[in-house]
């Protein structure tokens, strides 16, 4: 059988095992209670003193369930009330998708392989960002950058190549002409072949 352990989150009353040992949070809003019943006029002076002896000596959810069972929880038997203690609520962050987070760094990383981890980084971004659509992890911004920098690797390394293609192809049909008719090239003597004998 499942017992619930802690207060009460709408009466702010001690609840659990009579034995599961008390905290001072328990016994300050124990105390709580006493208070709010002395001041509506449930509680006499010396009965108030006499329990609040007893908050202070009580070590179980047990005995702190008996000094306050005879009481409603707050003002006129409505729920009591604690006022925040000064923490804003924390919301939990989503997980960032660690895809994401290799896609981007193989994003990076092309500048530094000369473009060996683009084909790594646009595969990595497409995993990444179908994985986050799919759990909501955080990190599709990483997934879409690491695509972006894959894809520009990509046609920058395909320009550079090409751009050597055609510079290389354009040398190798290179033909001097001189079409200056002032340059007159002339055949020089011929040269008999020497026999070697």
């Amino acid at each position: 059988m499942a017992v619930d352990r802690g207060f009460d989150a709408t009466l702010s009353l001690p609840v659990g095992p009579s034995g599961m040992l008390a905290a001072n949070a328990d016994r300050e809003r124990t105390i709580d209670v006493l208070k709010a019943s002395f001041a509506e006029g449930r509680l006499t002076r010396a009965e108030f003193g006499d329990r609040m002896a007893r908050v202070q000596a009580a070590r179980t959810y047990g005995e702190l369930g008996a000094l306050i069972a005879d009481l409603p929880a707050g003002p006129l038997g409505g729920p009591w009330h604690y006022p925040n203690v000064g923490y804003p609520p924390q919301m939990a962050r989503p997980a960032t998708n660690s895809m994401a987070v290799a896609a981007l760094t193989c994003g990076i990383a092309e500048f530094l392989t000369m473009g060996l981890t683009a084909i790594p980084a646009i595969v990595l971004g497409h995993a990444a960002r179908r994985q986050v659509r799919r759990t909501g992890e955080a990190g599709d911004g990483m997934a879409l950058a690491g695509l972006i920098l894959g894809w520009a690797g990509i046609v920058l390394i395909t320009a550079a190549i090409s751009a050597l293609v055609i510079i290389a192809a354009h040398s190798a049909h290179t033909v001097v002409v001189h079409d200056d008719p002032l340059i007159v090239i002339k055949p020089g003597p011929a040269v008999p072949p020497v026999k070697v004998g």
